[in-house]
């Protein structure tokens, strides 16, 4: 087996979801987060907002652990403008799934513990809520696995926790692509293979990324098909 980079295999993701509809957007560390963020927030509810009231919608995304933000993800907030105003911000749109602002970044570095420099990440309406961790072909995927473990312990909760976000995990050597949900409690047993509709396993990367990462597929995983357990709040 030939041996493939994983420089190579990101850029090649990357340029793949450019094709379905990703936009590109470069965001190197936490400012330039935040500052998407407000973009998109603000391109999505078509509204303008003030730094005062963008900061209070940054306090009120940060609070709780995930299971909390996965709540928080999916209500909208009440927010009291700077003239008196009250209106309500989403953060996702749970109905109409397909209409949401998607953007593919790479790269992100994100410093708490330890100064952390993510893989690929997909935004909607500015939130990190797919991160995609690469490792070369002929690596094992538990590698990548461990990886993420590892930026949860280090650095997700940092930035106002917005990776703490993220709903769902992608790990991939290129070859083989398993996927799974946000769980401080899951272990490498509970990642998965994707299985089109003929039941036939979907392992590269290319294959996963035009059947999973589809826009529309990727927000109908997210709003319909991820639960929230009630009586296991991580």
């Amino acid at each position: 087996m030939t041996t493939q980079s994983e420089q190579i295999l990101e850029n090649s993701l990357i340029q793949q979801l450019g094709k379905l509809g990703y936009e590109s957007v470069v965001i190197a560390d936490e400012a330039a987060l935040l500052s998407n963020l407000k973009t998109q927030l603000e391109k999505h509810n078509q509204i303008t907002l003030s730094d005062q009231e963008f900061a209070k919608v940054l306090n009120h995304l940060n609070k709780g652990n995930i299971f909390d933000r996965a709540k928080t993800l999916r209500d909208k907030f009440q927010l009291t403008k700077d003239d008196g105003q009250s209106t309500y911000i989403e953060f996702i749109n749970m109905d109409h799934w397909c209409q949401n602002q998607y953007q593919v970044t790479n790269q992100v570095t994100i410093e708490g513990s330890y100064k952390n420099r993510y893989d690929v990440t997909l935004l909607v309406n500015g939130l990190p809520l797919v991160q995609i961790e690469l490792k070369r072909r002929g690596l094992e995927m538990k590698e990548a696995f461990n990886q993420i473990n590892r930026y949860q312990r280090h650095s997700f909760w940092s930035a106002y926790g917005l990776f703490q976000y993220v709903q769902l995990f992608v790990i991939s050597n290129g070859v083989n692509t398993k996927y799974y949900a946000n769980n401080r409690k899951t272990s490498y047993k509970q990642t998965f293979y994707w299985s089109d509709k003929d039941n036939n396993r979907v392992t590269q990367l290319k294959d996963f990324a035009n059947e999973f990462l589809e826009k529309c597929h990727l927000s109908k995983m997210i709003t319909r098909y991820i639960v929230l357990h009630e009586t296991d709040k991580y």
